[in-house]
This record gives structure tokens, sequence and C-alpha cells, in this order.
């Protein structure tokens, strides 16, 4: 199998070094040790680092990512079969997170900020209404809770 070093992965995948390190930290890549012991990274490591780019594109976490990949086969690189049930999965959440922010945008206007939030309409600040069990009147007055 042919090895790349860090800067050649680097290079080819347009990532910083210090990127291609924290993510083999985290264990989303993978690498050996040469006999000097510097790091080499197989050729299908680029194909995943695609995978992480394009997952974090898509605002999915990385360790979303990394709970996906490490499912797939880490001694050759992702297949396009792979790439299916891998981006159908995160199609379904992103159409989750759409609709998500669709129903935020649309009922944001609906929220004045005035602090009430024991009323049920607050959707926003006070989901399903659950202030109203401590009674009425403002239970929140600071936005950062």
């Amino acid at each position: 199998m042919d090895y790349l070093t860090v800067g050649e992965v680097a290079e080819r995948s347009g990532l910083p070094i210090s990127t291609i390190h924290f993510w083999e930290s985290k264990g989303l890549i993978r690498s050996s040790r040469s006999d000097g012991n510097q790091r080499r990274f197989a050729r299908p490591e680029l194909r995943r680092i695609a995978v992480i780019k394009i997952g974090q594109r898509a605002g999915i976490p990385l360790t979303e990512i990394r709970r996906v990949l490490d499912t797939l086969p880490s001694d050759r690189a992702i297949s396009a079969r792979n790439w299916a049930a891998l981006s159908n999965r995160w199609k379904r959440t992103l159409d989750d997170r759409i609709a998500r922010l669709t129903a935020l945008r649309d009922q944001l206007g609906e929220c004045i900020g005035c602090g009430c939030l024991s009323l049920d309409k607050c959707w926003l600040r006070n989901p399903d209404d659950r202030l109203s069990a401590k009674g009425p009147g403002p239970r929140l007055l600071n936005f950062d809770e």
C-alpha cells in the first residue's frame, strides 16, 4: 500500500497539518509510524478526510462523523456503496434540521422577548409552557439561561 507523509496529506487535502493531527487525535483518521517514527497515512485516509470535510460543511458534528466512520472498513477506501448509506443517513439528519430551522424562522416573529415566559405561546424560550408550573409572571429574566 502507498503511504503519504502528513505534509503530503495536507497538500492533497488542503488542510493545515494541525487539523490533520487534531482529527487523528479524535480517531477520525489513522496513521502508522515509519521506521524513523514519522506519521504515514495510507491513501484511503484521503477519502476519509473528504468525507469529514463534507460532513463538517453540512454541519454534522465531528462526534457523529466519527460514529459513522467507525462503522466503515479502515483498511480500504470508502466505497460508493458506503458513501450512499452514509449520505442517506446525513440527508435525514439535515432534513430534520431544515424542518426545525424553518419552524423557527416562521415562528420567530411571535416571540416578543418581553420576559413574561409563562405564556404558552412563547415556544422559543418556554417550550411546552414548562415555566407555568412555577406560577404566573416573569421567571427567566436573563436570556442566557
